[in-house]
């Protein structure tokens, strides 16, 4: 064994040693150094072994090899952007190949002569040797099937900031027939335009020309490529503040980046050993030769002791050596890896800070909203009350069916905003699951009948009566899933069904599903449908309204209460929703609530309120909306004044706004709880993301009315407390 490994390195160290013994001053020689020193862009150094290589080629008549060589020269100025130097060696790269037969090169030198005055602004010189390159081109019989020559034009173009020009060669390059050697010139063209198109603000182009190029990318598999084109469209996003996708692509950039880092440095590694072996294999050989001369018959064996020595010593060394050089690069890749997650957790908390702003954002807009359609909603109805003439009903009608419709629309948007920002408590009390479906089912027969739809519920009878959860949740999960099949149904049939899935000793689960013949859902929107403004198509919108909200709000509640909604859907068949919830069992019989009774004229009558309120035509609305029950109204336009009057005044009732110009409402409400604890307050507001019902309350509050009124639910709040 022993002795075959001896013979397999001296063959390895003899041919290595030949190599070594061929002339260092040659062409090829020159040429390794450049290339190692381009690698490592240490351009001075390139610029030197190039130069020397010109000198040899010039010494020993080698026209071809002096033409080339001249050629490398100039594409090593023009890296550097020293275009003057460049052209000087591109004109006598050309001149050089006059005494030769011209080739390929030729037209390089010619084409970047037209690269660089274009580079420059010479757009008439750099056109005329274009022309020149395509000529010598053709003559040679030679197709740039890579579009490589239109793609540096372009380059060049786009280094003198002539964007519309680029962006024109680039188009030029993109329409050109789809083979093998043109796919990643193609991605690259697309990547361009996708870069131009950013920098002139052109955001909706941008992106589908990064996308183009990302899709041709993924044909030819280029890493580099690629990770370049995810990190523009990521930043792309970034600019569009749209976070979240941002994120996203630049986490995937940074994956690409690692996994090109690991195997460029597996190939280092590989380098460095075939390196090292090869310094060291022709070391061992010069001194074994050396030691032969002197005593080849005298030290065989020492000599053969002394190889196997160093073998083994190379081994260890290089070993060590590996170890070391992966211990360093270990060490710079989790540097780098600590960065990047750095960067990637402020990019993170950016994108939940948009996402926070553009909640309040909502809220805010919704809340303020509230108050001039309080003004719409009220003047609506007191103009239907007070006798309108034939001619104008219709037009009331529609304004209050508008008010409402978009009373609904802003409510829905305040439901989502809480959702999505947590707020939402969720209840957990008695109730009769049944019960609440029948009801569900009464309040929406005047809906089925108009569509002429046979509405059907089917309830299993084994599911418990009473049942713990969140009624009010259910109610409006199930009445937005039925509402929206009656809606989208014509002629047709809608079935509810609930069944008892599982029962344990003290939980049920409980499986629903609402089905229609409708009109369908096509299969490329079932995802979409479940988004916020979403309902499959402009025409469906057009045709049957809504807000696009519903299915929205319906997916997120189910959510919170640990379910999953799933969709199935056919164009023209009809669509099937389901979902189960679990639910805790009430062993206990449920207490029997008393229906609210309606409230009556007389209750109201003779009675004083006092209203605060600064806003001028909501104090006009109320005070009108409470004259017309015979009721006395006095109005206050601040908390203060407000809290100074109660002193020395009885009301039957105050109505008192919330927000109020310096203390408001909560505040005011507090005060006047130190002297009268009877007089019944009742809270006028625009509920937003922070408030709600039982803060309110806890101020002191006896009940909340919300802004717009709805007439009857306002008379009946301050009625229940004329008993």
């Amino acid at each position: 064994m022993k002795y075959h490994f001896f013979i397999l390195f001296c063959f390895f160290n003899s041919f290595l040693y030949s190599q070594s013994k061929k002339n260092t001053d040659s062409v090829s020689y020159y040429n390794k150094l450049v290339n190692k020193n381009l690698e490592n862009k240490k351009y001075n150094q390139a610029v030197f072994y190039t130069q020397k290589s010109i000198t040899f080629c010039e010494s020993n008549h080698k026209h071809e090899g002096l033409a080339n060589q001249t050629f490398k020269l100039g594409k090593i100025y023009y890296k550097q952007h020293k275009y003057d130097e460049a052209l000087k060696s591109f004109h006598k790269s050309v001149a050089s190949f006059d005494s030769v037969k011209p080739t390929c090169t030729k037209v390089l030198a010619l084409h970047y002569i037209g690269v660089a005055n274009t580079a420059k602004g010479d757009y008439e010189i750099a056109a005329l040797y274009y022309k020149k390159a395509e000529s010598l081109l053709s003559q040679l019989k030679m197709v740039d099937h890579a579009e490589v020559l239109n793609f540096q034009k372009a380059m060049a173009l786009k280094a003198n900031k002539n964007l519309p020009l680029a962006a024109k060669s680039f188009h030029e390059i993109i329409k050109k027939p789809d083979n093998p050697s043109i796919l990643k010139t193609k991605t690259d063209a697309y990547y361009q335009l996708g870069l131009i198109e950013t920098q002139l603000k052109r955001n909706d182009s941008a992106i589908i020309y990064l996308d183009s190029a990302l899709e041709y990318n993924s044909k030819s598999n280029n890493l580099a490529q690629k990770s370049k084109i995810i990190l523009a469209i990521s930043q792309y996003y970034k600019k569009n503040k749209n976070f979240d996708l941002a994120y996203s692509y630049l986490d995937e950039h940074y994956q690409l980046e690692n996994y090109i880092l690991k195997i460029k440095n597996a190939k280092l590694d590989l380098n460095e050993f075939e390196k090292f072996k090869k310094n060291q294999s022709l070391n061992n050989t010069i001194k074994r030769e050396s030691e032969e001369k002197i005593q080849l018959k005298t030290y065989r064996y020492s000599k053969l002791v002394s190889i196997l020595a160093i073998a083994l010593i190379s081994i260890l060394s290089l070993l060590s050596l590996a170890l070391y050089k992966n211990n360093i690069i270990r060490n710079q890749n989790n540097l780098l890896l600590r960065e990047k997650n750095k960067e990637l957790i402020l990019a993170k908390n950016k994108a939940e800070k948009a996402s926070k702003a553009r909640s309040e954002f909502l809220s805010t807009v919704s809340h303020e909203l509230r108050t001039p359609l309080n003004a719409i909603n009220g003047i609506t109805h007191l103009l239907l009350e007070d006798n309108p003439k034939k001619t104008q009903l219709k037009y009331l009608e529609s304004l209050k069916f508008s008010g409402n419709y978009l009373t609904t629309f802003i409510n829905e948007i305040l439901e989502i905003n809480k959702i999505d920002s947590t707020k939402v408590e969720i209840e957990n009390i008695s109730f009769n699951l049944k019960e609440l479906l029948f009801n569900i089912q009464s309040s929406l027969k005047e809906l089925a009948t108009a569509n002429k739809n046979y509405f059907n519920l089917e309830i299993d009878e084994s599911i418990p009566d009473n049942l713990i959860g969140d009624p009010t949740k259910i109610s409006q999960i199930i009445l937005n899933l039925i509402n929206n099949a009656l809606k989208f149904t014509q002629n047709g049939n809608v079935n509810v069904i609930a069944k008892l899935y599982t029962k344990e000793e003290d939980s049920a689960t409980v499986y629903f599903e609402i089905v229609d013949t409708g009109i369908g859902i096509p299969e490329d929107k079932l995802q979409t449908v479940f988004e916020s403004f979403s309902q499959g198509s402009i025409e469906v919108n057009r045709k049957y309204g809504g807000t696009g909200l519903g299915l929205t709000i319906v997916k997120k509640l189910i959510e919170l209460l640990g379910g999953e909604i799933k969709l199935k859907s056919e164009v023209g068949k009809g669509s099937t929703f389901t979902f189960k919830l679990k639910f805790k069992i009430n062993n206990e019989p449920l207490e029997v609530v008393e229906e609210a009774k309606p409230y009556n004229d007389k209750q109201l009558k003779n009675k004083s309120i006092l209203l605060i309120e600064d806003n001028k035509i909501n104090q006009m609305i109320t005070r009108k909306m409470l004259e017309n029950k015979a009721i006395t109204c006095e109005i206050i336009d601040n908390g203060e004044d407000a809290v100074e009057l109660l002193k020395i005044k009885r009301f039957d009732m105050i109505l008192m706004d919330v927000h109020l110009p310096g203390i408001n409402g909560t505040t005011a409400t507090k005060l006047i709880r130190e002297f009268d604890k009877t007089t019944p307050i009742i809270a006028l507001t625009a509920i937003s993301l922070d408030e709600n019902r039982d803060m309110l309350l806890s101020f002191g509050m006896n009940d909340v009315i919300t802004k717009p009124f709805v007439p009857d639910e306002f008379y009946s709040t301050i009625a229940k407390f004329f008993d």
